[in-house]
């Protein structure tokens, strides 16, 4: 019945290519679903019955199986905001409950992320997918999995790098910020991915940046902030520059004023660190 109504042939939008040069996601209107009246309680019904303590997983897994998750997770591409906050609870459920199913949906959610990332930069529910995956990454045991510091490295990190960031950029942050407060030796990949998709001409995006490396920075370690000092030091030295007011006075705040005099004095010491500053 629930897989008779929701996965129903529905005109998706088109990602065979990429997206248009001047599209701009928070400038369109979202498409509403004539039909939410009737689907809400379709979905009322599959989240009460994955939340329900009475549902035996066991039994269950044989109707909710990889085709199952898999079809509920191309309804994140639908446009009506309702529907996608349903689906987030029910998959963030689906995910506590059947244990058996969680290495495939981390591993579907990577393929969303790389045919977003790398193909076509569109999709409607990337920020819905990061919120479930946030409180999935604060679950993890430690130490982490190579597996999960590869989906850092290879989804997470190249996020930053499409035009629409802005849409989801809270979410992302969230995650990378967990990833570094339970491994401290992650920070240093973390900022050089951070310091590779800087953005050169969009001075909105920076600001972005910059809030985020400060929030990064507030969980780094003296030896993992030494790593990457100086491209760190670099990229400070060009917002330093920028002609947009905010990118250079919102650079100070990324280390604080104490902060950012004990850093100093590190970066005083380090003659090379200075040398390639200067240089580069």
């Amino acid at each position: 019945m629930v897989a008779a109504n929701l996965f129903q042939t529905f005109p998706f939008p088109n990602q065979d290519s990429k997206v248009p040069e001047m599209y701009d996601p928070e400038e369109e209107e979202p498409t509403m679903e004539p039909a939410w009246p009737h689907l809400q309680i379709v979905y009322e019904f599959l989240l009460r019955f994955v939340a329900s303590p009475e549902t035996d997983a066991k039994l269950a897994k044989r109707y909710i199986d990889h085709s199952f998750v898999l079809r509920l997770l191309e309804l994140f591409d639908f446009e009506d905001q309702r529907e996608r906050d349903y689906l987030k609870t029910i998959l963030h459920r689906v995910y506590g409950k059947f244990m058996v199913h969680r290495p495939f949906i981390r591993k579907a959610i990577n393929n969303i992320f790389y045919r977003f990332i790398f193909e076509t930069e569109k999709h409607n529910g990337v920020a819905e997918l990061l919120e479930i995956l946030g409180n999935i990454i604060n679950g993890f045991a430690l130490p982490l999995k190579e597996e999960h510091k590869l989906f850092l490295v290879h989804a997470l990190i190249p996020l930053h790098k499409p035009k629409c960031v802005s849409m989801y950029h809270q979410q992302l942050s969230y995650c990378i910020t967990q990833f570094v407060e339970k491994d401290a030796k992650l920070a240093d990949t973390m900022i050089r991915g951070l310091l590779k998709y800087w953005p050169i001409t969009n001075s909105s995006k920076e600001v972005m940046f910059l809030g985020e490396l400060e929030e990064v920075l507030e969980v780094t370690q003296g030896a993992e902030f030494q790593r990457c000092m100086v491209p760190l030091f670099c990229q400070i030295g060009r917002c330093l520059n920028s002609s947009h007011f905010q990118v250079a006075s919102d650079q100070i705040s990324v280390f604080g004023f104490l902060q950012l005099v004990l850093a100093l004095d590190l970066f005083a010491a380090d003659s090379e660190c200075r040398r390639q500053c200067i240089y580069t």
